[in-house]
């Protein structure tokens, strides 16, 4: 199993207001998925933003701050933030969990 970012959102800069999309591509044999979305400050723990599920789990999600939303696919994970600000400058980790079938 694994997750890596997309190569064209390792490194963003974008102004307050604008929407910003991340997005990580994962790889498991299982449709028990979920993908979770963490933020980190410098000299910070990560924190957790959220989780949603994919493939069979697909209508599953822990989504508790509605500034950030998530989409899930067969093979992705996209999170947004409609409305950028600057306190969103961080570095983002998309994480894989699967459960066995």
């Amino acid at each position: 199993d694994s997750i890596k970012p997309n190569d064209k959102d390792t490194n963003m800069m974008k102004t307050e207001g604008e929407s910003v999309t991340l997005s990580c591509t994962y790889d498991t044999s299982s449709s028990n998925v979920y993908l979770y979305w963490y933020r980190q400050y410098p000299n910070r723990e990560p924190q957790f933003l959220l989780w949603k599920g994919a493939r069979s789990y697909s209508s599953y999600k822990d989504i508790p701050d509605p500034h950030f939303q998530s989409a899930t696919s067969q093979t992705s994970t996209e999170l947004t933030i409609a409305t950028v600000t600057l306190s969103d400058s961080a570095l983002y980790y998309c994480a894989l969990r699967v459960e066995a079938q």
